[in-house]
């Protein structure tokens, strides 16, 4: 009875799920959202996108909060209004992510600046922003999405170096951050995912189709986030059926 209590009480969980207005973001918003429970803080800068998501979920437990995660202003007033919001958070994705598919020759500064705020600097800003809320009574999980593009030893596409660069930085970020809190009671973890139906793959490549759609590779990230924690912490996984 007291596991079948624990296991009950995990299910209140409060969780923040950056880039949820498309792709894996808006289908993970659904996955979490479908426990009556849960409290799902959604965050996007696509607040018509947001809106529709809202009326897509089952249940009316979704707070969205527009923000531009490029702008380190925005990203202050998102945790400001967390901190509003809840007293602790369980678990955090961040999955915002954005790319630039230019030959290197063609990269400017501009272009770094903008994939690496949202991919890097966005990802630090927040991680330092909940690190105060995260639930350290209960084992509390940051979960980090990056792509094999950023996995050492993988495939590497020509056009994506900002993109496949940053996402690098994500990996290492995250194994250092275990290191850095493995006394605390926070886990932290990174997806390297590989080839899924999103727009953001259109993007990258023109007219692939995936073998995983958005919504697949949400089950396996929320089943991820809920239990990979309680067995490890900096691990960084490739999940891939194929890369373009």
């Amino acid at each position: 009875m007291l596991f079948f209590e624990k296991y009950i009480k995990r299910l209140k969980m409060k969780i923040v799920v950056t880039g949820a207005s498309r792709g894996i973001g808006f289908e993970l918003v659904k996955q979490f959202s479908a426990t009556a429970s849960n409290t799902v803080f959604a965050v996007s800068r696509n607040v018509s996108k947001l809106e529709q998501l809202k009326k897509e979920c089952v249940n009316d437990n979704v707070i969205s909060i527009p923000c531009d995660l490029s702008i380190p202003a925005e990203v202050d007033r998102l945790i400001a209004t967390l901190k509003q919001k809840t007293e602790t958070i369980d678990a955090v994705v961040n999955n915002a992510g954005t790319l630039v598919n230019k030959p290197f020759s063609e990269i400017t500064t501009a272009d770094l600046e903008y994939v690496y705020n949202v991919n890097v600097f966005s990802v630090v800003r927040m991680i330092q922003g909940v690190l105060p809320l995260m639930n350290e009574k209960e084992k509390s999980h940051i979960l980090n999405i990056s792509s094999v593009g950023g996995f050492q030893g993988s495939a590497k596409f020509a056009g994506l170096s900002a993109y496949s660069s940053s996402k690098a930085a994500l990996v290492c970020l995250t194994e250092c951050l275990a290191e850095e809190f493995k006394d605390r009671n926070i886990a932290f973890n990174c997806l390297a995912l590989g080839a899924v139906q999103t727009e953001m793959l259109e993007e990258a490549f023109p007219g692939y189709k995936a073998p995983v759609s958005a919504k697949e590779m949400a089950v396996y990230v929320s089943d991820f986030l809920l239990n990979a924690h309680r067995v490890m912490n900096g691990r960084i996984i490739p999940v891939s059926l194929s890369t373009p």
